[in-house]
């Protein structure tokens, strides 16, 4: 069975940053992980939102997420912290003019 998910996921240093992603694209399982589990988009939707993507695609990226569940949580915690730590040199436009 591990090659099923082999043959939809792949890790490879240099493309985004060694991180998991849908083999022969650039969309990572974090990625997937947010459509879906965090936003509540289903399977067919993410596939719709990713031109080139299968379900089988989608549905390996969950599986993968379930089976290196504190893998991709670090990453996301990760991001997370960064989006945070830039928010204050980059702030929001659309914030700035309902201010004014």
């Amino acid at each position: 069975m591990p090659e099923v998910l082999s043959a939809h996921i792949t890790q490879t240093p240099g493309i985004c940053g060694g991180k998991a992603c849908i083999a022969g694209h650039r969309i990572r399982v974090a990625d997937i992980v947010v459509w879906h589990e965090m936003r509540g988009y289903s399977a067919d939707e993410v596939v719709d939102m990713f031109p080139g993507i299968t379900l089988a695609d989608v549905y390996a990226a969950l599986a993968y997420y379930h089976d290196h569940r504190r893998e991709i949580q670090a990453e996301l915690r990760r991001e997370m912290r960064r989006a945070n730590a830039l928010r204050p040199r980059f702030p929001s436009r659309l914030q700035e003019k309902m201010r004014a």
